[in-house]
């Protein structure tokens, strides 16, 4: 099971963290339903962490207009074991999508400082 926080802005939010080879750093994501990617992460944390570079992927945004991301390979922690998964960089918050969260329950305590839970489904 993983627990996070709903911030000042309403946003349910999740510590995650990442790894390449002997760097870690962990990151504060929002959980956002509609971006069904792995997780996006800033240019400067993907310098950070020495990414490797994958390729590129086009998404569709909630405005409906397309969009050009660098895609890159990152391990994650996630439900205490490591996790190869696809970075998507972005200029925006860290935020986790509905490919990482596959296969698990999310709830949501919909207050500023309610709990985030994430449990695997049986």
């Amino acid at each position: 099971m993983m627990q996070g926080k709903v911030n000042q802005n309403c946003e349910a939010t999740l510590p995650v963290v990442l790894k390449n080879v002997d760097i870690m750093q962990s990151v504060d994501a929002v959980i956002d339903t509609g971006f069904s990617g792995f997780l996006t992460l800033p240019p400067g944390i993907v310098s950070a962490l020495n990414l490797t570079w994958k390729g590129r992927d086009i998404a569709t945004l909630g405005d409906g207009t397309s969009c050009i991301f660098e895609v890159y390979i990152a391990t994650v922690i996630w439900d205490g074991e490591y996790r190869a998964i696809d970075i998507n960089e972005s200029e925006t918050v860290p935020l986790i999508g509905m490919r990482l969260l596959r296969g698990y329950d999310l709830r949501i305590q919909t207050i500023e400082g309610g709990t985030v839970t994430i449990e695997v489904l049986k």
